[in-house]
């Protein structure tokens, strides 16, 4: 559990860049696992949509996303992008566009539970001591906070399954069994379970 637990509330602060404002982790504060680096300018002389030559006019855009060159056509749409700690809408091709939306609608409709926090008995590893803690999704949602007795910081990139069960209950019902695993990184760089 302790690989998982935040000291200190990490160090953040806002940034007005071309993309619009955002919100980065502090010097010592880890960067986001989510972004992806940018196509070099000189690895795409056209389009990676249409194929349109860049020029004077033909002006060249980074999806903010994906990090690929597209022309203003095709990466015309602002778009959300909140998990990147984008406060504002920000440039993106139709295809990470779609798929942002997709993304803001699960977290806002189906993880509603999640975003405003909801109380779970929780069982850390094999032991046997339940705690009751509230759960919610962090702000940025990059993490899931379990708030009891304890806090813990579970990194939403290390989650590699969620099970969630309604035993014994009608649809809708109020009692869930949810049920958690993460991946844990060890020092050799290898993946344990």
């Amino acid at each position: 559990m302790s690989s998982g637990v935040a000291a200190a509330p990490r160090a953040k602060k806002l940034v007005r860049s071309p993309s619009g404002l955002r919100m980065v982790p502090g010097a010592s504060a880890p960067r986001s696992p989510f972004g992806l680096p940018w196509s070099p300018e000189s690895e795409c002389p056209r389009c990676m949509q249409c194929d349109a030559k860049f020029d004077f006019i033909t002006r060249k855009h980074h999806c903010r996303r994906c990090g690929k060159c597209f022309c203003d056509r095709c990466c015309s749409q602002k778009v959300p992008l909140r998990r990147m700690c984008f406060v504002d809408p920000v440039r993106q091709c139709a295809e990470c566009a779609l798929v942002s939306h997709r993304e803001a609608e699960f977290y806002d409709r189906q993880l509603k539970v999640l975003l405003s926090g909801a109380t779970f008995t929780v069982t850390f590893g094999n032991s046997e001591k339940s705690e009751t803690m509230v759960c919610r999704l962090s702000n940025n949602q990059r993490c899931l906070i379990l708030d009891g007795d304890s806090h813990c910081e579970i990194e939403v990139a290390h989650i590699s399954t969620v099970q969630v069960l309604t035993e014994g209950f009608a649809p809708g019902g109020m009692c869930l069994v949810a049920f958690l695993s993460r991946r844990v990184w060890s020092h050799e760089g290898g993946q344990q379970a």
